[in-house]
């Protein structure tokens, strides 16, 4: 197996500053990739990260740095939306620090056989979850999805204009043959848009992008690994979140304003809630840290990225209870897959 992969972590130079690493204290990085946030916070200082990602492939190209670092660095197969003090063996609120870095990874995008670009010939499968077979893969969402539902697949999670089209010919030509192939499904989007010009976007960005965020439960895996680093950080522990499209952005937006915003208003007759609306987060910056043009101009993969940081106060979390009544305006969908 190949050990070393080439990536380039976008915004790592401002994600650090707003993480700001100290001696001894512990970190997750939620997002492990190919483990570059996690080389840069253990190098940075003398202490610990508990490295997370739901890829097993990812965590076997992470052997090599946890040789390196070793009991500093604990890697786990595990989704980011399901940690919690017991399968991370910590208790609440002892966690320092937190990283998501959100979305596919370089990593993902180069390996044709994983079937997330378009640039190359692969299956249509795009599946990062742990067990992949209990999982619909994205040719089998173009096989099983109506017409209606992949139009609204493509509508809400890749923000795509020309869905209703693009739903059509899927449902058209798998008449006569399945879309088993990316370069099938990138041929498609091309039909319906025209000519594909070197300027602006791949017609097939969007449909791709959208295709993956079904498969893998994107959003309301950010929705709900945003509750849980809500419970697992204490006072004064610092929430990195880097995005890659608006969907997410305004997710993680959303959630640090609520989360940050004073509770005015409070009804009498409720005051079991008092306590729950305290904020439970400071945002750093209010606005979006982005790339530099020159970050951009070396990785054109940072072009759409989107820093948004946030500190845990002291006060008692939410909880998945008051949160999930919530998750639609967060703007969270979720479509029955399966």
């Amino acid at each position: 197996m190949q050990t070393q992969l080439r990536h380039e972590p976008v915004l790592l130079r401002e994600a650090m500053k707003c993480l700001a690493p100290k001696p001894g204290e512990v970190y997750i990085d939620a997002t492990f990739g190919a483990g570059g946030y996690t080389r840069e916070i253990l190098e940075a200082v003398n202490c610990s990260v508990i490295a997370l990602d739901r890829d097993p492939t990812a965590v076997c190209y992470g052997y090599p740095l946890a040789d390196k670092f070793g009991i500093r660095l604990k890697l786990q197969r595990c989704s980011f939306s399901n940690i919690d003090n017991r399968n991370l063996g910590l208790e609440n609120s002892t966690v320092d620090g937190i990283v998501f870095d959100i979305g596919v990874s370089s990593m993902q995008l180069d390996q044709p056989e994983r079937g997330f670009s378009f640039l190359y010939d692969g299956p249509l499968d795009m599946r990062m979850f742990l067990d992949v077979e209990k999982r619909p893969s994205a040719a089998d969402l173009l096989r099983d999805l109506s017409k209606t539902q992949i139009a609204k697949v493509l509508y809400h999670y890749g923000e795509e204009r020309r869905s209703k089209a693009i739903a059509a010919a899927i449902t058209h030509d798998r008449q006569k043959a399945l879309l088993t192939r990316t370069t099938q499904l990138a041929d498609l989007c091309s039909r319906i848009y025209g000519r594909c010009t070197a300027r602006g976007p791949h017609p097939a960005t969007r449909t791709f992008q959208a295709l993956r965020i079904a498969v893998n439960n994107e959003l309301s895996e950010l929705f709900r690994g945003l509750c849980a680093a809500e419970r697992l950080l204490k006072p004064g522990g610092r929430i990195i979140v880097v995005t890659f499209h608006s969907l997410e952005d305004r997710i993680v937006k959303r959630f640090f304003n609520q989360r940050s915003s004073c509770n005015q208003g409070r009804s009498r007759y409720l005051p079991e809630l008092e306590e729950l609306k305290q904020p439970t987060f400071r945002n750093i910056n209010r606005r979006p840290i982005i790339p530099s043009k020159q970050e951009v101009s070396c990785n054109p993969r940072a072009r759409s990225a989107k820093l948004r940081a946030a500190i845990r106060t002291d006060a008692q979390d939410w909880g998945d209870k008051h949160t999930i009544g919530m998750a639609t305006d967060l703007g969270v969908i979720d479509f029955d897959i399966g």
